[in-house]
């Protein structure tokens, strides 16, 4: 009886510690690689080909993102979803930046923006 309860606490303790090592595995990728883009500062819905003409660039970029687009940084013809401080982000409308943050896949999880020269 003794041996087949410690057989259970055995197998219980080794697929908790498989799990918790696919956990910790999971969430160092989570974290994205280092980065840092240089490019113009855009929405997600128009990119680098702003729809709306009787507006400027920075103008159509605020308002796609009021109608709950994100923002985004276009760097050459790839165009990078960024997370960030909305406020921050909305300053730099339509504006070459450095963005530098945390990459992953498509999606850029921004530390700091500062215009670019």
């Amino acid at each position: 009886m003794i041996a087949i309860s410690l057989r259970k606490m055995m197998i219980v303790v080794a697929v908790v510690g498989m799990f918790a090592a696919t956990t910790i595995q999971s969430k160092a990728q989570d974290t994205g690689m280092d980065t840092t883009l240089t490019g113009v500062v855009s929405d997600a819905a128009c990119g680098a080909k702003h729809s709306m003409t009787n507006m400027s660039a920075a103008d159509c970029t605020r308002m796609c993102v009021k109608a709950g687009q994100g923002f985004a940084l276009v760097v050459g013809d790839k165009v990078y979803s960024l997370r960030g401080d909305s406020a921050e982000l909305d300053k730099y409308a339509a504006q070459k930046v450095i963005v530098k943050g945390k990459l992953k896949g498509t999606i850029v999880a921004v530390d700091s923006v500062t215009p670019a020269k």
